[in-house]
């Protein structure tokens, strides 16, 4: 019948979704809990730099806030 396919489905959806979950873990590991920014635009970049430049670290995961801009 039809329900015999849903084992078959479960494993392959499992197996799919491994990667993006594991890749997002590693990211939020390695940059101390954030996740991996991507600069796609021109306009994202600028942002990342100013995040840098506003951090004080020169990193842009170590983004503070409010109170490092002078």
């Amino acid at each position: 019948m039809w329900y015999e396919i849903l084992p078959g489905f479960a494993v392959m959806t499992v197996c799919l979704i491994i990667p993006g979950v594991a890749t997002a873990q590693i990211h939020k590991f390695t940059n101390g809990g954030k996740e991996k920014r991507i600069a796609r635009y021109p306009w994202q970049w600028y942002l990342m730099e100013r995040d840098k430049r506003v951090s004080g670290t020169g990193q842009h995961v170590d983004s503070k806030g409010l109170e490092n801009i002078h």
